[in-house]
């Protein structure tokens, strides 16, 4: 993975991307199903402050409707976005 940032260097905070700082074109298949825990949003205990969305390193997860949603085809269930929710928002549960 090459990462933009690394091309250019920003200059003011406008330069910086507003999304994942990673070409496009690497997520290109879905989870092989090694993934044994999940991440899970609780709804009424997010916030929309999206930390977890800056914080994810496959870049998966994304807003919807003033809250965050994943997208479990291609999340690997590191726990990042866990460790940086600060509302508790988020629990790592088993794969079914």
């Amino acid at each position: 993975m090459k990462p933009y940032l690394r091309e250019q260097v920003p200059k003011n905070l406008s330069d910086i991307p507003e999304a994942t700082s990673y070409e496009a074109g690497y997520l290109v298949t879905k989870n092989a199903g090694w993934r044994n825990i999940r991440p899970v949003i609780k709804e009424d205990k997010c916030v929309g402050c999206l930390m977890c969305y800056l914080y994810c390193p496959d870049g998966v997860i994304y807003k919807s409707n003033e809250k965050v949603s994943i997208d479990y085809d291609f999340c690997k269930g590191c726990g990042i976005c866990k460790k940086t929710c600060k509302f508790g928002a988020i629990e790592m549960e088993a794969e079914e």
